[in-house]
């Protein structure tokens, strides 16, 4: 049986980091917004059943970018979102209850990371398609990484130089099982915590998540910054894919 698979993508936080009037995945890029190009590789794939967008309540955006999607913007569904991310996460996968089988698999993509490339995902499907549990794009720590002291910002002493050995940087996608995941779920909102990624829940219930090697192009936007190395990104991505002259 072919493999098929199930997208939640939570895009209902505020981007308090990210200085324009807008939610950060709705900020234009390339002709489109954020969010359409986090969305266009799943859009893309055959093998993605169904999307689930967990959106703010007070969302204002959503409309405008389903109404500019191409014909498989059927296989789309908005829900309204929750406070933390992982309660959206938790929102969106109530809304497969009825769609998702207990094993299948789910990819949770944040809306704010707009390049990720088909390899990486490819990547991601192929080599935890057997798993039993799933895991995660991440890429290694390569930066020296400094422990600033508890509770101070910018200007703030360094209380320890950390050892990078071993640290790897959590992307998105991140694929689980569909009861497992919600299980994970579940089971931290009830006892009052919050992951900051599915992995992490997962982690709680003692499970080992797979790292597998992303790229460090798929970028997250935070700040308007980020926006101009994400456009760099697709620009690059676009030129290598064009035909070349052979005149």
């Amino acid at each position: 049986m072919p493999m098929r698979y199930w997208l939640v993508m939570p895009a209902a936080g505020s981007g308090s980091r990210f200085d324009a009037h807008a939610p950060k995945q709705y900020a234009p890029l390339e002709g489109r917004t954020v969010i359409e190009w986090a969305l266009a590789p799943f859009l893309a794939d055959a093998r993605c059943a169904h999307i689930i967008v967990a959106l703010a309540r007070a969302d204002t955006g959503w409309e405008q970018v389903a109404a500019r999607l191409d014909a498989r913007g059927s296989i789309l569904t908005a829900v309204g979102g929750g406070a933390q991310r992982s309660q959206s996460v938790r929102l969106a996968l109530a809304g497969l209850e009825e769609r998702a089988g207990a094993d299948d698999w789910v990819l949770v993509h944040d809306a704010a990371r707009p390049c990720l490339g088909a390899a990486e995902l490819e990547r991601l499907l192929g080599e935890l398609g057997a798993h039993p549990v799933g895991g995660l794009l991440a890429i290694p720590a390569t930066d020296t990484l400094k422990r600033a002291h508890r509770g101070s910002g910018t200007g703030a002493g360094v209380a320890q130089t950390v050892d990078r050995s071993g640290l790897w940087r959590a992307l998105t996608p991140q694929m689980f099982r569909y009861r497992r995941l919600c299980t994970a779920l579940d089971q931290a909102h009830a006892a009052g915590r919050f992951p900051s990624d599915e992995a992490q829940a997962l982690e709680w219930l003692g499970e080992q998540p797979v790292l597998i090697e992303g790229a460090a192009t798929n970028l997250k936007i935070t700040t308007g910054a980020d926006l101009v190395l994400a456009a760099a990104v697709l620009r690059a991505r676009h030129a290598q894919a064009a035909p070349r002259d052979s005149s």
